[in-house]
């Protein structure tokens, strides 16, 4: 396997006991980069020199050396955070941070190189990675389909060997589908267990338990790693919990109940996608793990609740910003925008219903997770599409754009943790992973159990990567 290949925490094994340097890591990576991100699109603000020089003054931390990417919607210091968007194209004021993030913080302050920034598309709003700035960011398993999104620019990097791992965000998905469709892991977190501050947009209202900003990585070790490095309270940030890293064994996974289902009994999902889920569960089982069917009963009042939030909500705030320049804007973001628009206007008043019940359908969900605090299920009804496609015939049903993507979006209501492990692969070649969902907090124990069933499955490197 090339070094770039190897898992994040393998890497920095080679590291720790001086087989390489960090210059000479960095440099496989340079080298990975010039020659497949021309093809794949994945980075938008990369300097192999600036890399260089960061490697040669590599700080000492439990990253220390790891060469990592972060999409452009987190704030990197002098890099480009233009969230995908003409409207924030450089040298528009803002358009290069002068701070990081906090969570970019404490990346660079645990030793990470930061190869680059990545490609999203407009203002996050899409499961595709796509925009004016930058154009499409394709699937290293074929170019022919799409990453994913919004963090379809972190994924395609990762899976294609030119970063180690890195920082997505999620909102409704957007470390999760990306990671199903290339072929690798991620976790959103509960929101709060990774500070939020430097995230543009800012993950404020709804958004501020909606959001996420996750680790993403080619292995759940790597994605434990990550987490348990940079998560932690951040006394500035209102939505941060002084939640501690607690160890969770897989002996202790065990003693917890998983209910797994196949859909969601309303959007079907592709024979290949049952038979992940199928096959995941049946080896959580002959691992000794508590498995049977489950389904939760609040799952669409959940989805609702979230389609007010992200869709409606999310074109709301977005009015001033584009008011005036709607010519200037993408055809995915376009798309968007008339999704939103053709919704009845949200009131005051159905807002705060909204908001009401949300807590209502939060709880009810909590209720029936006391059954089975784990859930095993699909990440999508789909492996990854082709760019613009927007709907797809799956068991004779059409299922539309955000149907199909509608088994992460309950996470993001709920605000609990939920993890993507990759399992099998669909008829054409495309990667399929399965979603591992908890309660709020519950994040290392979805992990423990994301660990399980990475142990018979897990990545595999994609032809055009090796």
């Amino acid at each position: 396997m090339p070094v770039t290949l190897l898992s994040a925490t393998e890497q920095l094994a080679l590291l720790r006991r001086r087989a390489i340097t960090p210059l000479e890591l960095a440099e496989v990576h340079i080298a990975q980069i010039q020659r497949l991100n021309p093809k794949l699109n994945a980075l938008v603000d990369f300097d192999a020199e600036r890399v260089r020089a960061l490697a040669a003054q590599t700080r000492p931390g439990p990253l220390s050396g790891l060469p990592v990417t972060v999409k452009s919607s987190i704030a990197a210091a002098g890099y480009r955070c233009e969230i995908g968007s003409t409207l924030n194209k450089w040298p528009n004021p803002g358009s290069i941070p002068e701070k990081n993030a906090a969570v970019v913080e404490r990346l660079i302050g645990a030793g990470a190189i930061l190869l680059g920034t990545t490609n999203c598309p407009e203002f996050l709003m899409a499961y595709e990675t796509e925009n004016l700035l930058y154009g499409s960011t394709r699937n290293p398993w074929n170019p022919e389909y799409s990453a994913g999104g919004s963090s379809g620019g972190e994924a395609a990097a990762i899976a294609a060997g030119m970063s180690a791992g890195g920082l997505g965000s999620d909102s409704g998905g957007s470390v999760r589908e990306p990671a199903h469709f290339t072929g690798i892991c991620a976790l959103k977190p509960t929101a709060g267990r990774f500070p939020a501050a430097g995230h543009l947009p800012p993950c404020l209202g709804p958004f501020s338990f909606l959001g996420a900003i996750g680790p993403m990585a080619r292995t759940v070790g790597d994605v434990a790693l990550f987490f348990e490095t940079l998560s932690g309270q951040d006394a500035t940030d209102p939505g941060s919990a002084p939640v501690a890293h607690r160890a969770v064994s897989r002996e202790d996974a065990k003693g917890v109940a998983i209910g797994w289902f196949e859909d969601d009994g309303l959007v079907p999902v592709t024979p290949e996608t049952r038979g992940a889920v199928r096959q995941a569960a049946r080896a959580l089982e002959q691992h000794g793990f508590k498995v049977r069917p489950f389904r939760p009963k609040s799952l669409e009042a959940a989805r609702k609740l979230w389609w007010i939030f992200f869709v409606q909500c999310g074109a709301m705030l977005y009015e001033p910003t584009i008011r005036g320049r709607e010519d200037e804007l993408s055809p995915t973001f376009r798309d968007f925008l008339a999704i939103a628009r053709a919704e009845a206007p949200l009131t005051a008043s159905s807002l705060l219903d909204a908001w009401v019940e949300s807590d209502k359908v939060r709880t009810k969900l909590l209720e029936e997770m006391r059954e089975c605090p784990i859930l095993l299920c699909p990440v999508c009804s789909i492996p990854a599409f082709k760019p613009f496609e927007r709907s797809w015939t799956v068991e004779g049903q059409t299922v539309a754009y955000l149907d199909a993507m509608r088994y992460t979006q309950w996470f993001n209501l709920l605000g609990g943790p939920a993890a993507v492990v990759p399992v099998s692969r669909s008829g054409e070649g495309l990667p399929i992973g399965v979603q591992i969902g908890g309660r709020p907090f519950d994040d290392e124990l979805v992990l423990a159990v994301a660990a399980a069933v990475e142990s018979e499955f897990g990545y595999q490197p994609p032809a055009m990567a090796l």
